[in-house]
């Protein structure tokens, strides 16, 4: 049986918070704010027409940019509220509803694996408890075999980096690069977010 996310618990004590977010997100867009630092650090990431997976996707503001730069991008979030918005907002891009946990884009026609795999926006920080290791195992089943994945999120959310580093490492992926921002600045021991390159640990099978 599958484990309510912490998103989804939110939603349930406040109905209108996925409503509220999106429009958060417009109202920072429509005051000029800088919303795509991740996608830039992505795009620099992987050749023109990459295959990109947006996980924990939201109302799109990742992916969504990531496809207007040309990229072939499939976008997952678990709230259809903000799947419907990304929809809208960025047509050129497929986006599916879906728990991480149970993520299995063969069995819904999506068959070809992708060449990076991102998760900002502290996705990681609202699965439902326990469940990240397998997110993570699911990532590494999505990814080519020289694929990468790049995840994001703060400190002092519940996920501590450490127990992040070695969940990964159980679902055969390696760290290859610990930043502090997604303008590639390096991770310090007093750094209140973590942005993890990964990749496919060598020696971990297919």
């Amino acid at each position: 049986m599958r484990k309510e996310t912490l998103w989804e618990a939110k939603k349930k004590q406040n109905p209108g918070h996925s409503a509220w977010y999106i429009q958060r997100f417009e109202q920072m867009r429509e005051q000029g704010a800088d919303l795509h630092g991740e996608a830039r650090m992505i795009d620099a990431m992987v050749p023109r027409g990459a295959r990109i997976l947006d996980a924990g996707a939201g109302p799109g503001r990742v992916g969504g940019e990531l496809a207007r730069r040309g990229h072939a991008v499939v976008g997952v979030d678990v709230d259809p509220e903000l799947i419907d918005a990304a929809r809208k907002d960025h047509p050129q891009a497929t986006w599916l509803v879906g728990d991480l946990t149970e993520l299995d884009l063969p069995a819904a026609g999506i068959r070809e694996p992708f060449d990076l795999i991102v998760c900002a926006g502290n996705v990681m920080t609202f699965l439902a408890p326990g469940t990240a290791g397998e997110v993570l195992a699911r990532m590494r089943a999505h990814l080519a075999p020289e694929g990468r994945v790049v995840i994001g999120f703060g400190a002092g959310r519940g996920y501590d980096f450490e127990q992040f580093f070695a969940d990964a490492e159980a679902a055969g992926l390696s760290v290859d690069l610990k930043l502090s921002t997604w303008d590639l600045r390096p991770l310090t021991p007093d750094a209140g977010f973590l942005v993890a390159v990964l990749s496919t640990a060598l020696g971990s099978g297919a």
